[in-house]
């Protein structure tokens, strides 16, 4: 396997103009939303305004990178059967699809798993931080594979 590793600044500028970037191209690219997880109430799914704000970012995210895939983890506490803890851990991750499909993102570049409550973030006694989905970002090359 051969690396190549660019470590020069103006070597790589004048790649990326001699590819058709210009500097206003490379200043206008919208940079990965930081925040990846979203965290509900006692037996909810539905987001908040600022649940929506940040989702409609990432969807601008993903509508102009279109070799990225999120995987989107639903998860739940472990209060209830597991069976009610998967069904509302589909619930929140299909919700943040719903949105995400709706500002623009193909179905398609969009993977769903739900966790139930198999996968928690703290100890299950923290039930507050496990209701949660996640976002996770993959490389085309990736999300193919999976």
């Amino acid at each position: 396997m051969t690396t190549l590793i660019l470590d020069n600044p103006e070597l790589i500028a004048r790649a990326a103009i001699a590819a058709g970037y210009s500097a206003a191209t490379l200043e206008a690219t919208v940079k990965k939303p930081h925040r990846m997880k979203f965290h509900y109430g006692f037996n909810q799914h539905s987001l908040n305004d600022d649940d929506m704000a940040f989702l409609k970012q990432h969807a601008l995210y993903l509508t102009q990178s279109p070799s990225v895939t999120v995987r989107i983890h639903g998860h739940s506490d472990n209060f209830g059967s597991e069976g009610y803890n998967q069904f509302l851990s589909r619930l929140r991750a299909n919700a943040v699809a719903r949105v995400l499909m709706k500002e623009g993102v193909p179905e398609s570049r969009l993977l769903i798993t739900c966790w139930g409550s198999a996968r928690p973030l703290t100890r299950q006694e923290d039930r507050a931080a496990n209701r949660r989905v996640e976002l996770e970002y993959l490389t085309l090359d990736v999300a193919r594979a999976l």
